[in-house]
């Protein structure tokens, strides 16, 4: 099986991590299936012969996908605000499956997800259900998670991104380190979450200030107090990347 999983945390650069895989040509893609099932009750997944699949239980996505994998590669990308407790229910299902976690510095993120969700609550800042699912995927999957640095990711792209891929088995392909930027029909419909990457051509850090902050903002500050030690346990298990001098 050709699974790849990449878990996040919400406002981690992950979408364009997942507009990379896109523009690789090679791989199905597969964008935030678990998010959109507990918000809408139903998913669209692409199919074998080029169609879609309609699903509209957990059990049903993670089935299709490790179907889907066994003809071509996939990648799916999914968020963490939620705990999918189906994966902690049946952890043989995914076993198989490389599972990879990005990781971003918590101050910056928790900002980013209040500007655009101002009633953002704790659990769903996301990093308590990424440690918890790391830890369950280094207890029972038949290969070590991969984690990467969202930080060193947009500062040497090509490095970390060959290092990714020679740690999940895929083929690194620099020419998918630019796309053309613009809307994808994949995140049309959480499209306020993604108009950062729709603006990009590739890995960049975004300039952008927020207006309330972890610094200003008691609850915010509670937040990262919070999240912080779970980031600092997946940080270190971060793919070593040698950056440039």
């Amino acid at each position: 099986m050709a699974l790849i999983a990449m878990w996040a945390h919400p406002r981690a650069v992950s979408t364009a991590f997942l507009r990379m895989m896109i523009a690789r040509g090679d791989v199905t893609v597969v964008h935030e299936p678990l998010v959109t099932l507990v918000d809408t009750g139903r998913v669209d997944l692409p199919a074998a012969d080029g169609g879609t699949v309609t699903v509209t239980s957990p059990d049903e996505v993670t089935a299709h996908l490790v179907a889907l994998g066994r003809d071509r590669p996939v990648f799916v990308k999914d968020t963490l605000e939620y705990r999918y407790a189906h994966l902690f229910a049946a952890p043989e299902r995914i076993a198989d499956a490389t599972h990879t976690f990005l990781v971003r510095d918590p101050a910056r993120t928790i900002s980013s997800h209040h500007a655009i969700k101002p009633t953002v609550q704790c659990h769903e800042i996301g990093y308590e259900h990424q440690w918890e699912l790391f830890e369950l995927v280094r207890a029972t999957a038949h290969r070590p998670p991969v984690v990467l640095s969202a930080e060193a990711l947009l500062r040497a792209p090509e490095r970390v991104v060959a290092a990714w891929c020679a740690a999940v088995g895929l083929p690194y392909r620099p020419e998918a380190l630019t796309w053309d930027p613009g809307e994808r029909a994949e995140w049309r419909r959480t499209r306020i979450w993604h108009l950062d990457v729709e603006r990009t051509a590739g890995f960049r850090p975004v300039d952008k200030d927020f207006a309330v902050t972890v610094d200003n903002d008691p609850t915010l500050r509670a937040y990262h107090a919070y999240h912080l030690p779970f980031y600092q346990r997946l940080i270190q298990h971060a793919i070593p990347v040698e950056e440039p001098s």
